[in-house]
């Protein structure tokens, strides 16, 4: 057992420094808290740590136990990778003039030991995204045959040139390596205006994108091609519509419908899943018609007030990505939620009270708890919220639902056929 790791931070030219005179604190809402000492681990492989300028980290005066700002340099927090859930946010009080934050998470850092740490939870075990399992050479050696073997093919090129070796989404990487989890965006407009949307940003807005967005509406032909092999020789095979680099799958749901139809042709294998904002139910129940074996539908909220600011819906509400879950679940299909957690909003007693009430109706199948990507400030005022409530803390969160409902799968990754219909447990990337 570590005892209070201390503060970190950055110089602002790169340098991050460790301040004996402070352990960390973290961050829940707008307050910071003490960090139980079990709920800080190692930085995980792939995780980074950022300077957060324009802003002072809130630390424990280790003498006087008195909450203060390091006034050395700029506040630091980390990404954490994959697989992992974060508990607290980084601890720091923001200046006016600080710039918004892009969208990354912001996870509480500290250091001990000789040891950087963050306070997280592993929430699952399949190793897809892992950093230590690409060989970027063999990334590229799978590019180019995929780039040779499909040369008319538009989203493959659109998926090895953007998605793989400029944004090196590890979705797209898995596809070049031929294993796992396949990404097939198919919809270039979308029927959300997402304040943190990650393929699109209103020029006057104080954020950017982190990626472009498809700029064309694949056929269904194009789909079949590169997905029915997929599906046929990786192993744990998922071809899954709707990624970060498109707008809302469901908008192309007649292309998606005839594609699981002529993917069901060629093989039985696999599993076909669509990650959607789960606008259209009429639309899901058709692709549940066609073959669709999984749903995960993202939300900020089991709340709709905290949703509807967030997500900013044209044409749909809140109560559709409730019947969308039920229509899934009615053809004995998989429903998961892609939950983005923050902490401090996630935990409330509110939020839980409604998550309890989502998995009743629903009969969910699984919770993704996903790292919220968005500058926690900024999220916040942009929803209007001044006092969250009172918290239990995520892990203490996780551990109640978990206890309720222990048919409730917990992971970050949408399962293989094999997980869902075998083995959860045992079978997955590893």
């Amino acid at each position: 057992m570590i005892e209070s790791p201390f503060l970190l931070y950055s110089d602002g030219a790169g340098n991050i420094f460790e301040d004996t005179s402070l352990y960390a604190v973290g961050r829940a809402g707008w307050d910071a808290y003490p960090v139980p000492v079990e709920d800080w681990i190692p930085l995980p492989e792939g995780g980074n740590l950022y300077e957060l300028p324009g802003r002072r980290g809130i630390g424990i005066d280790v003498k006087t136990g008195e909450m203060r700002l390091c006034e050395k340099g700029w506040a630091v927090a980390a990404f954490i990778p994959p697989a992992h859930t974060g508990l607290f946010l980084a601890a720091y009080e923001t200046a006016p003039d600080a710039p918004t934050l892009p969208l990354f998470c912001y996870t509480a850092a500290a250091w001990y030991n000789d040891t950087f740490y963050v306070t997280a939870v592993r929430i699952e075990q399949d190793i897809r995204q892992e950093c230590a399992g690409y060989d970027q050479d063999k990334v590229n050696a799978g590019t180019r045959q995929l780039l040779e073997a499909y040369p008319h093919n538009r989203l493959v090129k659109h998926l090895m040139d953007n998605c793989c070796q400029t944004y090196q989404c590890p979705a797209a990487r898995n596809f070049a390596l031929g294993r796992w989890e396949c990404p097939v965006p198919a919809s270039p407009a979308c029927n959300a205006n997402c304040l943190g949307c990650i393929s699109f940003q209103p020029e006057e807005e104080t954020i950017v994108s982190t990626q472009d967005r498809l700029t064309f509406k694949p056929s269904p032909e194009e789909i079949v091609e590169f997905t029915v092999p997929h599906l046929m020789n990786a192993p744990y095979p998922i071809v899954s519509f709707g990624q970060g680099c498109e707008g809302e799958p469901l908008l192309m749901w007649p292309t998606i419908r005839d594609s699981i139809i002529e993917m069901r042709k060629h093989t039985p294998k696999g599993s076909i899943n669509i990650n959607t904002n789960g606008s259209n139910p009429a639309a899901v129940k058709a692709l549940c018609e066609a073959g669709l074996d999984s749903i995960r539908v993202s939300t900020n909220s089991a709340q709709k007030h905290i949703y509807t600011p967030y997500y900013r819906p044209n044409n749909y509400q809140f109560e559709d990505i409730i019947e969308s879950l039920k229509v899934v679940r009615s053809f004995g299909g998989w429903a998961s939620i892609n939950y983005f957690v923050f902490p401090g909003m996630t935990d409330t007693v509110e939020e839980y009270e409604a998550l309890r009430k989502l998995i009743k109706e629903t009969d969910l199948t699984m919770i993704q708890w996903r790292n919220f990507n968005i500058d926690p400030d900024w999220y916040l005022a942009q929803i209007g919220v001044t006092e969250p409530g009172e918290c239990l803390g995520i892990k203490q969160m996780m551990e109640l639902i978990r206890e309720e409902f222990p048919n409730v799968k917990f992971g970050y990754f949408n399962p293989p056929i094999e997980r869902i219909k075998g083995n959860y447990a045992l079978d997955f990337a590893h």
